[in-house]
């Protein structure tokens, strides 16, 4: 019996309502249009079979030695440099490259990386971002927020290894 696929009424694809699409130019839908097809088939064109749970190729792509990692940096660079042509605000292109970041850092470890890749979906996250802020531009403020919060987290964390090491040096230099 043929009929709708078991996936038919679920839609994964980020989308933009009609109304706040239209307030943007040609070229800056089409990019979107684009970027929000390739998220989906990177991050979660593939419904896990048995669960609710969707991947997509990079994370099977990422298990090629090299040739994955380097792939998903490609990748990684496209979904910026379209945020940077759409005209995002400075603050919504650092957050996007912090996602993109992480992705990259944790995504290269091998297997856990690309176990790391199908949970993170950088590029998913990268693109419904960018959305949200092109629609939306009074919602900036949220990304300065968590950019305020980030830098303290990383100050706080950079101290915090600074400290061991030191002690690790300290304790080193009483052995001699």
């Amino acid at each position: 019996m043929s009929g709708p696929s078991p996936d038919a009424d679920v839609d994964p694809v980020v989308t933009v309502e009609s109304g706040a699409e239209s307030a943007l130019d040609p070229a800056t839908v089409a990019d979107l249009r684009h970027l929000r097809d390739l998220s989906h088939l990177l991050d979660d064109s593939i419904r896990v079979p048995g669960t609710d749970y969707r991947i997509g190729v990079e994370p099977l792509l990422g298990l090629l030695p090299v040739v994955g990692d380097g792939f998903g940096l490609a990748v990684s660079a496209y979904v910026f440099g379209v945020a940077v042509r759409t005209g995002a605000p400075r603050a919504t292109l650092l957050r996007i490259a912090f996602v993109l970041w992480i992705d990259a850092v944790v995504g290269s470890v091998p297997v856990v990386g690309d176990l790391f890749d199908a949970y993170w979906k950088a590029n998913l996250r990268a693109t419904r971002l960018l959305d949200a802020r092109l629609t939306d531009p009074a919602s900036v403020a949220a990304d300065r927020r968590y950019l305020r919060r980030l830098a303290v987290v990383t100050a706080l964390l950079t101290l915090l290894v600074v400290a061991v090491l030191g002690s690790l040096a300290w304790w080193l230099v009483g052995l001699l």
